[in-house]
């Protein structure tokens, strides 16, 4: 009698083998998972930002340090309202250890006091810079992955100031995105010695803009910057095109994704917009040190949804995960997901991130600055027949 060979033998192994891989698939599901909030805005005005963004969560990391990582994906319906009960759900009822949105600005803004109050890190995925600043006791959780308004503001100016403008007129939405904006745009407008010569609102919800614009063709401005984002934000260029405004048109980046292209058609041939290196990858000189992640990221995201089918806002989300990817594991030394010490850990290393490429640029955050981005970060891109087109200063 052999105990150990034969059929017998083999038995036995094979059931030593199975219960470990049962005893280890137990162990990992016991093991605490590191959980990640998203909220986004997937219907209302603002579903063209979320949505990318909802579809690269299925792109992003199963594991960070070692740990699985569960998802858990809220709609805030474009609601400053519905962001706040969905991040207090997040916080008390699924405790998240980290949240990525609002994909809009007064979403973003309106979440600050329950992060803080929750002390639980964000990452916000809207533009605006009173997002993050100044980093005080409540914007101390809070971090942002998109170019603030006023790099894309200071770019605008730059472009146009290089194109002979001398005046320009403002059309924003009536909200935070277009307050923070029009006063980045007017302080590097006057920087580069072009008067602001007329200052409009419209409502993310209006189907009419005519009156503005006729306001703002009165005051016969040689450029244009509409501050909106996603698809209500082609309803101005196109009523400034209808009306006979043959001038410079420049976007805010909330206008980078295909849904905007398609809404504006051809009246925003010829226009502008600052944005994020995703869009215009190919095109991107060689050193630029977005180019090849944002190219890698590209692939990715177009194996799984279809060729052009990328938007600036999915990249956003993607960075937001790298960056966490980052530093989960750092935090894991201070504690498990899950616990308090893990979340404050969490909130340090991503304050502490330094020479970190992303999709955007290059990230270097101090304990003053929860972006990290230089002017790289940030490209102009002219609209020719739905497709971006880089414009080397």
């Amino acid at each position: 009698m052999h105990s150990g060979g034969g059929w017998g033998g083999a038995f036995t192994r094979w059931a030593a083998a199975s219960a470990l891989i049962t005893l280890s698939a137990a162990t990992w599901a016991q093991t605490p998972h590191v959980k990640i909030g998203l909220v986004l805005s997937l219907t209302g005005p603002a579903a063209s930002l979320g949505i990318p963004a909802r579809d690269t969560v299925a792109l992003l990391p199963k594991e960070m340090g070692g740990r699985p990582v569960d998802y858990i994906v809220l709609d805030d319906a474009s609601d400053t309202t519905q962001a706040v009960q969905t991040t207090k759900k997040l916080i008390s009822e699924d405790h998240v250890d980290a949240i990525i949105g609002s994909s809009i600005t007064p979403n973003s803004l309106a979440m600050i006091d329950v992060v803080a109050d929750g002390k639980t890190p964000m990452i916000s995925l809207a533009s605006s810079s009173k997002i993050i600043e100044p980093v005080d006791a409540k914007r101390h959780w809070v971090f942002k992955t998109p170019q603030t308004d006023a790099m894309m503001a200071s770019a605008i100016a730059e472009h146009a100031s290089n194109h002979g403008v001398k005046s320009m007129a403002f059309i924003g939405q009536a909200d935070a995105l277009g307050e923070t904006f029009y006063a980045e745009v007017s302080k590097f407008a006057q920087l580069h010695k072009i008067t602001m010569v007329a200052n409009e609102r419209f409502n993310r919800t209006d189907t009419s803009v005519t009156g503005q614009v006729l306001k703002i063709l009165a005051a016969k401005p040689d450029a244009v910057v509409v501050g909106a984002a996603g698809t209500p934000a082609a309803l101005p260029p196109k009523t400034l095109r209808e009306r006979g405004f043959k001038g410079p048109i420049y976007h805010n980046h909330g206008t980078g994704n295909r849904d905007f292209l398609r809404v504006c058609g051809a009246d925003c041939n010829g226009t502008f917009l600052p944005t994020s290196p995703v869009l215009v990858a190919s095109q991107l000189p060689d050193d630029h040190p977005a180019k090849r992640l944002a190219l890698d990221y590209i692939k990715l995201y177009e194996t799984k949804y279809g060729a052009g089918t990328v938007s600036a806002f999915g990249s956003y989300a993607w960075d937001a995960g790298m960056l966490l990817n980052r530093a989960v594991p750092i935090a894991m030394k201070a504690g498990a997901p899950g616990t308090p010490e893990f979340r404050t850990a969490l909130r340090d290393a991503l304050e502490n991130t330094k020479n970190f490429s992303d999709t955007n640029g290059q990230v270097n955050m101090t304990a003053n600055d929860h972006i990290g981005l230089d002017q790289r970060a940030r490209v102009i891109a002219e609209i020719e027949n739905g497709k971006w087109v880089y414009q080397p200063r």
